[in-house]
């Protein structure tokens, strides 16, 4: 079955990114010219995906006016030709896709901030894209998840090999070679001790999962470590009884729920960036140079 829906988890409330995310929220935080959240909508578009649930919170209704229609500025760029290519790029904005909002009324983790997605997922597979993790690739990573979702029918995972300390903020998946970069999983634990990790593979931002997580989210207890209900719990269980793919996904991702991982993405799209680049280029050597 394809793939047509996409929820995205955006209630966080972007402690390690303070004070700048008081009055924004972290996904709104920009890369460049860009707020983080419309990269994550560009990638579900691009993949095919024609309906996205974003998942709020309080103090977060600036993520529905960023991809609604903004008439005012919209007709200012409109009267001036030279703006038209700026009035294209705001104005698409409200039509990558179908987008649907629902609140999480508590900040109870992430397995259940998905959970708000039940009636909007229905009997459907659907794509998760966290609200932390901006990735960039040629290909869309979400897309990338679909054709192994498509292939074996199974939910899938996007990971990537990160630090032994990395891993014990993240996840540690038990994982063997199936075909290429997909590899099958056979277990998950959420934020490992050292003597816990199984492997330097972590879930890193993508998922494609299946509905029959919602009932295993239902019955997933709050976990001791965190407070929280994690999703990798719900997913370990997939893993170890019905299966679940990992995809070693081609792209690179940027922590925007991390100071340094913000600095990162702006300085390295910047140097792609066709307004920018070669000028930010410059500075970056000239910068380079002092230090």
């Amino acid at each position: 079955m394809k793939v047509t829906k996409a929820v995205i988890p955006a209630a966080g409330l972007g402690t390690r990114v303070l004070p700048a995310s008081k009055a924004v929220p972290k996904e709104m935080l920009n890369i460049v010219d860009k707020p983080a959240i419309q990269y994550l909508v560009e990638e579900a578009a691009a993949a095919g995906i024609t309906d996205i649930l974003i998942i709020t919170g309080r103090n977060k209704n600036v993520i529905e006016d960023h991809f609604d229609y903004a008439y005012e500025l919209e007709q200012k760029l409109l009267a001036n030709p030279s703006k038209k290519p700026m009035y294209d790029s705001v104005h698409g904005v409200a039509d990558l896709a179908n987008i649907h909002y629902i609140r999480q009324k508590e900040t109870k983790g992430l397995g259940h901030a998905i959970l708000q997605a039940k009636a909007f997922v229905g009997n459907e597979p659907f794509a998760v894209l966290y609200g932390d993790d901006v990735i960039i690739s040629e290909e869309p990573v979400v897309a990338q998840l679909c054709r192994a979702f498509e292939k074996y029918g199974k939910s899938c995972v996007g990971v990537k090999e990160c630090t032994r300390e990395q891993v014990k903020k993240y996840c540690t998946l038990d994982v063997s070679p199936l075909d290429g970069n997909v590899m099958s999983c056979h277990k998950i634990i959420e934020k490992p001790t050292e003597e816990e990790i199984m492997s330097l593979y972590a879930i890193l931002g993508r998922n494609v999962l299946t509905p029959d997580v919602f009932e295993l989210i239902e019955n997933t207890p709050v976990s001791e470590k965190g407070g929280e209900v994690y999703l990798t719990d719900a997913l370990s269980y997939l893993a170890e009884h019905d299966g679940l793919t990992a995809v070693d996904f081609v792209g690179k991702r940027y922590d925007m729920g991390d100071k340094l991982g913000i600095m990162q993405a702006n300085c390295e799209v910047a140097l792609t960036h066709p307004e920018i680049g070669d000028k930010f280029k410059a500075y970056i050597k000239e910068l380079a140079a002092t230090l």
